[in-house]
């Protein structure tokens, strides 16, 4: 096949496989101002204490270092806007664990590219150092609005950006230079801690991060009061982001919440165990959290509330 028969081939099936946009850059190495702004950031102490967000950096400004023989780059978005929510747990969580249900897909899909030509690649989705939202405008999938999440063109903000890593040249898509966030600043104002503002993103202050990645065996003062609907992530810059009102509920079973879940109430979540979390959630994101971390969540979220 011809670089653009595979392309549309490889596009085609991605959407057969239930990806909502699919999108294919060069592989080279990242922009100098690109690399300059993260580094810039990580330098500041933004990313906390998220310290592999520092580390193979070789690899993450160049994912031919990352894939030896790396060409090109097919960036998919796979929906995870939710049917129905489990209250306070993040829209992202509610079902099975994004990063194995993206790259099965993935993994699918370059089985897909092997029986049309011999290609060799790999899958990833938040699972290496790969800078996704960079890659995916590389790709024309969208831009990145003011709360860091990629955006898409009709389509909003939820969800989750995945990367095969081929060795074959391939056509490529321009690049997605415009920015639709025009003098909007709905995110920035409805940010609970302001992490977010105009001149970017501190992660020690989002509550994603504090929920999830902060091992401290106590919240920040008053963390529990701006919580709002979650103790496991937050939802919030993007609730009130515009751009959402077009989003539509996945209809993807893996990423829907277990009915048990659906079914929790204040007193359950209270008084929830180790084992049942071990149960509740052996096959989801919410796992990286831990027992001991997410009752700490749960205890400030309904403490505070209740004063």
């Amino acid at each position: 096949m011809d670089k653009a028969a595979l392309s549309q081939f490889i596009k085609s099936e991605a959407h057969g496989l239930g990806f909502a946009v699919c999108g294919i850059t060069r592989a080279e190495a990242v922009a100098p101002d690109e690399v300059k702004r993260y580094t810039y950031w990580v330098k500041n102490g933004n990313n906390g204490t998220m310290q592999y967000l520092e580390r193979n950096c070789d690899k993450r400004f160049d994912p031919t270092a990352l894939v030896e023989g790396c060409k090109s780059i097919v960036l998919v978005a796979l929906n995870y806007a939710p049917q129905r929510a489990v209250e306070g747990i993040s829209n992202y969580a509610q079902g099975k664990d994004y990063h194995k249900v993206v790259k099965e897909r993935l993994y699918t899909l370059l089985k897909k590219i092997n029986e049309k030509t011999d290609i060799k690649g790999r899958a990833f989705c938040d699972s290496a150092p790969v800078l996704e939202r960079y890659w995916a405008v590389q790709a024309g999938l969208g831009w990145i609005g003011r709360n860091r999440q990629l955006i898409i063109p009709g389509k909003g903000s939820q969800f989750f950006i995945g990367e095969l890593l081929i060795d074959r040249e391939l056509e490529y898509d321009t690049p997605f230079t415009a920015n639709h966030c025009g003098n909007c600043t709905q995110c920035i104002d409805n940010c609970p801690t302001g992490a977010l503002c105009k001149e970017g993103f501190d992660a020690r202050k989002c509550l994603s991060y504090l929920t999830i990645e902060f091992r401290g065996e106590e919240l920040p003062e008053n963390s529990g009061e701006k919580m709002k609907n979650c103790f496991y992530g937050c939802d919030c810059c993007q609730a009130a982001c515009p751009h959402n009102r077009f989003s539509t509920p996945t209809e993807i079973e893996d990423l829907q919440p277990r009915p048990e879940l659906l079914q929790m109430t204040k007193e359950r979540w209270s008084g929830l165990t180790a084992v049942e979390y071990d149960r509740l959630f052996a096959e989801s994101a919410v796992e990286r959290c831990g027992y001991r971390q997410l009752m700490r969540n749960i205890k400030e979220f309904y403490t505070l509330k209740e004063q």
